[in-house]
């Protein structure tokens, strides 16, 4: 099993930046393919960014390309989202993801509780 733990988020103003940070345990983090995911109030959840075991690809929703980065450090057992150039439709609950296989997917096996970001002016 997987235990995941998300924390960063906050409230920043349009153009702002904010990173996020999801500790996992349970499981070694290098087997696992990790993403995160958003849900804002009365939409569906959405696929943000993944990354995959060692690191090397990375992928990203078109709506954040280019403002958002993945990353992980397996040495600390921590995926990270740099989110940069933040607008009002960002504003969601982020959750991250682990999944032993699914790189690019809804289906991914275990979330953590999900932290929340706002973007208001």
């Amino acid at each position: 099993q997987v235990q995941l733990v998300e924390s960063g988020g906050g409230a920043v103003q349009p153009g702002g930046s904010l990173r996020l940070s999801c500790a996992a345990s349970g499981t070694p983090f290098s087997s696992l393919n990790m993403a995160w995911f958003r849900q804002a109030p009365g939409k569906e959840r959405e696929s943000v960014a993944s990354i995959t075991r060692n690191g090397r690809e990375t992928y990203y929703a078109d709506s954040v390309k280019g403002r958002f980065t993945i990353s992980r450090d397996n040495a600390n057992n921590t995926v990270y989202l740099q989110m940069d150039r933040l607008e009002p439709d960002d504003t969601a609950i982020y959750y991250c993801g682990a999944d032993s296989w699914r790189v690019w997917s809804l289906l991914y096996d275990w979330w953590g509780q999900g932290t929340q970001v706002t973007i208001s002016s």
